[in-house]
Formats: C-alpha cells, sequence, structure tokens
C-alpha cells in the first residue's frame, strides 16, 4: 500500500451553534488541511497519482471555503461548521474525483497549530 499526502491552506469565519463558549460568536481561522490518500497499484510511471492532481482537487475543494463565512456556505448552512464536520466534507469532496484504484484514508483539519479535527471515513 502507497500513501500520497498533499497540504493546503484556507482561510474562513465561523460560529459554532449551539455551542456555550467563545466560539459561538463569529471568529476567524487560517486553517491547514492534511489531505492522504492510498492505493496498491501504481501507473506506468511508477505514480499512485501525480501529486498535481491530486492538489488541484484539494484546491478546487478548499477554494470554496476560502474568504468566506462558512455558514453561510452549503453544507454548513444546515450544519456546524466545526473543524470535524469540514475535515469529513472535505473528504467526501476529494474522495469524489479521486481515480478508481485510490483511495481517500483520511482528511485533517488543523483550526491552530496545535488544534487539528480528523476524518477517516465510515468506519
Amino acid at each position: 500500500m502507497y500513501e500520497l499526502m498533499v497540504t493546503g491552506r484556507f482561510a474562513a469565519a465561523h460560529s459554532l451553534r449551539n455551542f456555550k463558549g467563545r466560539c459561538e460568536a463569529l471568529h476567524g481561522h487560517n486553517w491547514r488541511v492534511e489531505v492522504v490518500v492510498g492505493g496498491s497499484r501504481l501507473d506506468q510511471a511508477g505514480l499512485l497519482m501525480d501529486f498535481g492532481e491530486l492538489k488541484k482537487l484539494m484546491n478546487q475543494a478548499l477554494d470554496r471555503l476560502d474568504h468566506h463565512h462558512l455558514n453561510e456556505v452549503p453544507p454548513f448552512d444546515q450544519i456546524n461548521p466545526s473543524s470535524e464536520y469540514i475535515s469529513r466534507h472535505l473528504y467526501q469532496e476529494i474522495a469524489s474525483g479521486l481515480p478508481d484504484h485510490v483511495c481517500m484514508l483520511r482528511v485533517s483539519a488543523w483550526e491552530s497549530d496545535d488544534s487539528r479535527a480528523t476524518y477517516l471515513g465510515e468506519t
């Protein structure tokens, strides 16, 4: 099994609904996102997937969130824009564009240098 990992960043504002604390108020983060995919079959060039193509898929998903108020962006207009849900959303968005022989392993959303949430898919 091979793993590839790419990282990206986006900046956005959000407020956590039904949260009793400071994060219920509108505030922002500079999120760092880590995407990890895997597979066992390499192509003729010896690649699981081109890093550039994986970054392109990730950046397309991040661009839909970057510099927005997440509470106004689907699906976060209906669900809380927590780092947990952000990582799940990005996992699903990016996974839908992967080649058939590549599987999504995990997506982590870091809202600060020392705080992250990771989504590993359905168990």
